[in-house]
């Protein structure tokens, strides 16, 4: 392996992660050290074993109806304690102002009246859904779970590429991802003091459990999925098991006078809180679309009288809308009086005139999102599109501007990737979890780091070929969730709480859980 490293080609206006030119960075240096006492063939014998362990496990894709392996590079992304401080603060300050906003949103409306974003921008969002308009969570929260998508630029700032608080996934994958590292290069993860995820369902649970309806004191949880051909099925099931809650569909649950109940084998039992991986336009036929038989009628209507708490809460897509997305750095000031701690990248929106005018002079240059598409749709990036889908994409901003927003192409920064028995820069970007009680917003230490496999590819979702890594967070040697020895009590957590893969599952985004999120930029 350590010639591997000396032929290792990190060049480009990209910032690469272990590498600063010649001079390694500090927070690779045990990970190099380790890996350089491997043999190349010993080290692609790991990489076959893991694929082989997460196709046996079910932790798989689908392409043109072949069930895969989900991609895992086998080295780890690592994140040094001072940086992920830095993001830990970012996302908790995102959050709590999105929180604030939403709650506005759907309220008094104080944000439009004092000028901070127009309210045509809510009105016109396709996430925007009036029948949220009256209900009120229980202990104040909407977004219970929330992913955050980072990118660390040219210069090695991570900054926002968006948020995703409707029904955000992948989160499932960090816990398998650390599980499958830790029994793919034991040595290595013994060197580090790493900070544990297995700790996440425990987490998520007692702020499900916290968002119950008042005076409930044991309430009844449960994980509402579409059902098993849906792409994140195996994330639902894998959460309802790690927290030891019921996994129910749609045809599991109805509702009576105002109530939420579960069908069981003794009956009728009322359900509390749902935790529902289904978008809102497939929630309930009675307030969306009659068609719907993914979820159940009159749900919205008992969380509106107070009988049931709806985690996520219905609505919070306005706030993953690309175009509010623009707006955020003025909400964050506006409700906490604070200048970001993570700056968005820098956009344009198409329907100011100015900003329209320029970016038709650019489009060759930038690159164009739709402002309600995910993983990766929609997205055209100007310097790859040929004449012909410039043209094409210039007739559809004249026409709708609103749907759109552009971008400057930001060279996601690279990590060393072992892929074809070779070992070579791949852009990364990140996914932080976070969880809100109410009370604190906690960020799961590590999140999703997604990796384009294909050299030179700016998009990392896995519809597009990408792939995922373990994500490392150093920890201090004051903080109390540190290990030395990291696999140990990963293992002892993992058993603890049963994090292991489920028996069958897939990967890539769906209809009804499609917030796989965009990385390119």
């Amino acid at each position: 392996m350590g010639t591997m490293f000396d032929d290792y080609g990190a060049s480009g206006p990209a910032y690469d992660e272990m590498f600063d030119g010649p001079d390694l960075r500090s927070p690779y240096l045990r990970l190099r050290d380790s890996l350089e006492k491997m043999t190349t063939p010993d080290l692609v014998g790991r990489v076959e074993a893991l694929q082989a362990s997460y196709l046996d496990q079910g932790v798989t894709f689908d392409i043109g109806g072949e069930e895969r392996a989900f991609p895992l590079d086998i080295l780890p992304r690592v994140i040094e304690t001072a940086t992920w401080s830095t993001i830990e603060r970012g996302v908790q300050q995102r959050v709590k102002a999105l929180e604030m906003f939403l709650s506005d949103v759907y309220d008094a409306g104080n944000v439009f009246d004092d000028g901070v974003i127009p309210r045509r921008v809510i009105a016109t969002s396709s996430h925007f859904h009036r029948a949220a308009a009256t209900i009120r969570p229980a202990n104040g929260v909407r977004v219970h779970v929330s992913g955050i998508d980072l990118i660390r630029d040219n210069h090695g700032e991570f900054r926002v590429l968006e948020d995703n608080v409707r029904v955000p996934s992948g989160v499932s994958y960090v816990m398998t991802n650390r599980r499958a590292i830790s029994a793919a290069l034991p040595e290595t993860i013994t060197q580090h003091r790493i900070r544990p995820v297995a700790g996440y369902p425990q987490r998520l649970l007692a702020a499900l459990r916290a968002a119950a309806p008042a005076g409930v004191t044991d309430p009844t949880v449960v994980v509402l999925t579409p059902g098993v051909y849906n792409g994140a099925y195996f994330e639902h099931a894998l959460l309802a098991r790690t927290m030891g809650i019921e996994l129910v569909e749609g045809r599991d649950l109805v509702c009576r006078r105002g109530e939420v109940m579960m069908r069981t084998t003794k009956g009728l039992a009322p359900v509390h809180v749902i935790y529902r991986r289904i978008d809102d336009e497939f929630l309930d036929p009675v307030h969306f679309r009659a068609d719907s038989v993914l979820g159940c009628p009159g749900m919205i209507d008992a969380a509106r009288a107070g009988n049931v708490t709806l985690a996520n809460a219905v609505g919070n897509g306005v706030a993953d809308d690309k175009l509010v997305y623009t707006y955020l750095p003025d909400i964050i000031r506006y409700y906490l009086g604070e200048e970001p701690v993570l700056r968005n990248v820098d956009t344009w929106r198409l329907g100011d005139a100015d900003a329209r005018e320029e970016v038709l002079d650019r489009l060759d240059e930038l690159v164009l999102k739709p402002v309600d598409g995910s993983g990766g749709k929609g997205i055209v990036i100007g310097p790859r599109a040929t004449r012909d889908e410039l043209d094409e994409l210039r007739v559809k901003l004249l026409e709708d501007p609103r749907s759109w927003i552009a971008q400057p192409v930001v060279q996601l920064s690279t990590v060393p990737t072992f892929v074809d028995g070779e070992l070579g820069p791949r852009h990364v970007d990140l996914r932080p979890f976070a969880v809100n009680d109410g009370d604190d917003v906690w960020v799961l230490p590590g999140g999703l780091t997604r990796v384009a496999l294909a050299k030179g590819e700016l998009i990392v979702n896995s519809s597009r070929g990408g792939g995922s890594k373990d994500t490392w967070v150093l920890a201090g040697p004051l903080d109390s969730l540190t290990v030395h020895g990291g696999q140990q009590q990963e293992q002892q957590q993992q058993q603890s709480t049963g994090t292991a893969p489920d028996a069958a599952g897939a990967v890539d985004g769906a209809t009804t859980d499609g917030t796989e999120g965009d990385a390119a930029c």
